[in-house]
């Protein structure tokens, strides 16, 4: 390769210079800049938790930073900014749309919610059109993408309720049906099937209890309009058994509280125990109660014998003062009797139909928890609907109040006085660089071209041939000078390679720190 150095250093130079020429002749562009602060707290957020839907700010700001360089905004940005009055076909729009999609550059910082809005340009007029540009479409569009969620969303929930009033409507049809085919199985308190069951068995016990009441009374006194008093009056004997109707009651009532402790428990428990004895008192109670209704009925006898006596016909006789009251207290004990006897056969038909009933509750009872079922269903979701139709307007009415976040001009749009773009002082040192490469290529090659071999040895491991013999050279005096020449001279040229674009670049960096 240092045969071929005055090769290399003239490619270098030529390359030099073709590279000093290119970055000397790149146009200078110019940067326009803007800073827009976005406030994402508001006052008002905080009080309205929970009333109305807080959306995350700082991730949709976040996303609408990363979408604002689409073809949309960008095409919107050029009319804008005035850019296409230069542009006469559809290929050149879309080539300048492309070149501003490129070039265009969005910077933040999340932390501080801080965007930074760049472009470069050759024109500093232009690049500042388009940065102010791209400010109001940022602005723009972050207020209108929200207001138009808003809108859907309203717009969604408001069919959404629509549908839902219509299911509710026939949920609610429904269970009206059933409610009037089934109106016989609800009380006027609310109660089911079992309660009137119940309350009907109650009603009758007390009308079969009344009912033998009255019509052992009535008994009594056809026994006393016959004569069956006077007659035991004679054979000192009474034939009419004594009734206690209540304790009769209690008795039967204990007696069935009995069999139901016996069949849960043994005889030594002591609510069986317990029973056993009250039954006990009872008992007592009855042959007391009988003992002394017995007294009161020998007393009034023996009163009838008296009276009797005295006058023999005053019971018997149809228009005596006596007769006619117990005529008259037959004829009510009569109407009582038939009055609770329709009572009963009322109480007891019920009592049929109910129990009948009750075969089929299951079903009926099953059918109506469905029905239920799905009405709460939809109107829970109802309910939920119309609650967040609320939230949606309140929500809206607070964007419109407060907006979505407030947007702050920090440094509007600015042009840089200098040129940021290209870096000659980079470039130049870079193109250097590459020009002693491509020297010392262009020696490399040509080495490899005309090979030279400097001793027999390689000669004959390059060819694989004998090497028979070799002929020395002495070099003479003028071919040492000559040689020196072109060292000489090729470190001249390298040094006034680098030289040379040490003057430009000091040159450069004169001009830029002076301002020129």
């Amino acid at each position: 390769m240092s045969r071929h150095r005055l090769l290399g250093a003239a490619v270098a130079w030529a390359g030099g210079l073709i590279g000093a020429v290119v970055v000397l002749m790149i146009p200078d562009k110019y940067e326009a800049s803007a800073r827009i602060y976005v406030d994402t707290q508001s006052i008002l957020k905080p009080l309205m938790l929970g009333l109305a839907v807080q959306p995350n700010v700082e991730q949709q700001i976040m996303m609408l930073s990363r979408t604002l360089i689409s073809r949309p905004n960008v095409e919107k940005l050029i009319r804008m900014a005035d850019l296409d009055l230069t542009v006469k076909t559809k290929v050149s729009q879309d080539e300048l749309t492309d070149h501003l999609i490129k070039t265009l550059e969005i910077k933040s910082t999340s932390r501080d919610n801080l965007y930074t809005l760049t472009y470069r340009d050759q024109d500093p007029n232009k690049s500042k059109r388009v940065v102010q540009s791209l400010v109001s479409i940022f602005v723009e569009s972050s207020l209108g993408d929200k207001r138009k969620d808003s809108d859907t969303a309203k717009k969604f929930i408001d069919d959404q309720i629509k549908a839902y009033e219509k299911k509710l409507e026939d949920a609610e049809a429904r269970l009206k049906d059933f409610k009037l085919r089934n109106i016989e199985a609800q009380t006027a308190d609310g109660r089911g099937v079992a309660g009137q069951l119940a309350d009907t068995g109650t009603r009758l016990a007390q009308a079969q209890l009344e009912l033998r009441e009255v019509s052992n009374a009535r008994d009594a006194l056809k026994r006393q309009i016959l004569g069956d008093v006077g007659t035991g009056a004679r054979n000192g004997e009474d034939t009419m058994p004594v009734s206690t109707p209540e304790i009769d009651t209690r008795i039967e009532v204990q007696k069935r509280n009995l069999d139901g402790l016996l069949q849960r428990y043994t005889e030594q428990h002591p609510d069986v125990l317990g029973a056993r004895r009250v039954l006990k008192e009872l008992d007592e109670q009855k042959r007391q109660r009988v003992k002394e209704l017995e007294a009161q009925r020998r007393q009034q006898s023996a009163a009838l014998r008296e009276a009797a006596t005295v006058n023999p016909g005053v019971l018997l006789a149809d228009g005596s003062p006596a007769s006619q009251e117990l005529k008259r207290a037959l004829a009510i004990a009569d109407a009582n009797v038939a009055t609770l006897s329709t009572r009963v056969a009322e109480f007891e038909a019920r009592m049929a139909r109910i129990k009948e009933s009750l075969k089929t509750m299951p079903a009926v009872e099953k059918e109506y928890v469905q029905l239920n079922r799905d009405y709460e269903i939809h109107k829970k979701n109802y309910d939920g609907l119309v609650a967040r139709r609320e939230s949606a307007a309140m929500t809206g009415e607070l964007e419109a109040a407060s907006g979505v976040a407030d947007f702050r001009l920090i440094d509007p749009p600015r042009v840089s006085p200098k040129p940021v773009a290209p870096n000659r002082l980079l470039l130049l040192p870079a193109a250097l660089v590459l020009a002693l490469l491509g020297g010392a290529f262009a020696s490399f090659a040509a080495a490899q071209l005309r090979p030279v071999f400097f001793d027999g040895r390689a000669l004959a491991e390059a060819t694989g041939l004998p090497l028979l013999g070799r002929v020395s050279y002495l070099p003479r005096a003028t071919d040492a000078k000559s040689e020196k020449t072109k060292f000489g001279l090729f470190l001249v040229l390298l040094a006034a390679l680098i030289g040379t674009y040490g003057a430009v670049i000091l040159i450069l960096f004169v001009r830029s720190g002076s301002g020129a």
